[in-house]
């Protein structure tokens, strides 16, 4: 009887009724999907029916939709207060579009059109004296004898390393994979247990003039570590929104067997200048433009995007089809170092912080 009780015990909670793994969870979240996609949609059709009706009521009394810039803080109902504000923001909206065709047909008719210029946080940037002004002399000497010299005299073409963290992941080699296509005179040496420090020193011996290391976090790239060598200096980016040439909808291939163009915009501070020489280190000084391939780093409110792109002119040369190749992503200057990496007796150049930017419109690239 004993044995009987304790079988009879072990099939019950071996029932689907008592197992974990039922397939009551699914269900109901299969329902409570199916729920929520049904109120959205009631919810839409009721907000049109509500608008519709509040259209009609104000057409029956010629009623005219409410200016831009009329305060409804005398309406106490919220609903109706919010329906006031939708009326108010449609009108404004329908005006804007009038305009804007007017000036459209306008320009058509061979009229001149007076246009603003838009606001934007660039525009409004706060001045700087670090910003170089075109044709600088001085900059110009100090430049002719940095660290970058030897490459932009031509006597020594860039040859680069890159490597990454210790144990990365597949999604790590799938990005190496295209960015070893991008870069010409590229390659890929795995980390293992080798310090970052002691990299530098043996890529620098090697004849490797920059050495890329990437790190990543949860399996999602975070930043790079770029140091020039033999003398430095090393800087630390931030990466982020990276886009795979393989996930761009209608990207083209990569013909890795032309040096691409490069394109540097927007670096105009002392430091902008030094990080973008930085970057210009890393391609040859001499484009093959047969292969119609772009490079291109465009520095906006500190942010470094990069791009690249194959170009193709029409027949008759007046206009130019850009396609994306990619990869593409978006660096941070966080820090830039003096001499090749040295966490701990490392001097310095420039460390961003968050209390350093208290203003929208203070930029240091």
């Amino acid at each position: 009887l004993k044995h009987s009780w304790l079988d009879l015990a072990g099939n019950l909670l071996a029932s689907p009724q008592h197992t974990k793994a039922s397939h009551r969870p699914t269900f109901g979240k299969m329902v409570k999907k199916a729920r929520k996609r049904e109120n959205k949609k009631l919810a839409i059709s009721q907000a049109v029916k509500i608008s519709k009706r509040l259209q009609t009521n104000r057409d029956l009394h010629d009623l005219k939709a409410p200016l831009p810039g009329t305060s409804f803080s005398h309406i106490k109902n919220k609903m109706k207060r919010s329906q006031m504000v939708q009326l108010m923001k449609k009108e404004q909206k329908k005006q804007k579009s009038k305009a804007r065709r007017a000036k459209q047909e306008a320009e058509a008719r061979g009229e001149k059109v007076i246009r603003q210029e838009p606001r934007t946080v660039d525009k409004m940037r706060e001045p700087d004296e670090t910003i170089v002004p075109p044709e600088d002399s001085e900059v110009e000497d100090d430049e002719a004898l940095d660290e970058f010299d030897k490459y932009f005299s031509g006597d020594t073409p860039p040859k680069i390393l890159v490597t990454t963290q210790k144990h990365p992941s597949s999604k790590c080699f799938d990005f190496l994979k295209e960015l070893v296509h991008v870069l010409p005179n590229t390659f890929y040496y795995p980390r293992k247990d080798f310090p970052f420090k002691k990299m530098c020193e043996v890529a620098a011996g090697r004849g490797f003039t920059d050495i890329l290391l990437f790190h990543e976090k949860s399996k999602v790239i975070q930043g790079v570590y770029i140091c020039h060598l033999p003398k430095g200096p090393t800087s630390y980016w931030r990466l982020t929104r990276l886009k795979m040439g393989q996930e761009i909808k209608g990207g083209a291939t990569c013909n890795a067997s032309h040096n691409p163009e490069l394109i540097l915009n927007n670096f105009v501070t002392r430091l902008g200048r030094r990080i973008g020489r930085q970057l210009a280190a890393l391609f040859p000084q001499k484009p093959d433009f047969v292969g119609r391939r772009s490079v291109t780093f465009h520095n906006q409110r500190d942010f470094v995007f990069f791009r690249h792109y194959r170009y193709n002119f029409k027949d008759d040369g007046t206009k130019c089809k850009l396609q994306e190749i990619g990869p593409r992503f978006t660096l941070k200057l966080r820090y830039l170092q003096h001499g090749t990496f040295d966490s701990k007796a490392g001097e310095y150049e420039y460390i961003w912080r968050p209390d350093s930017q208290t203003s929208r419109k203070k930029f240091f690239v």
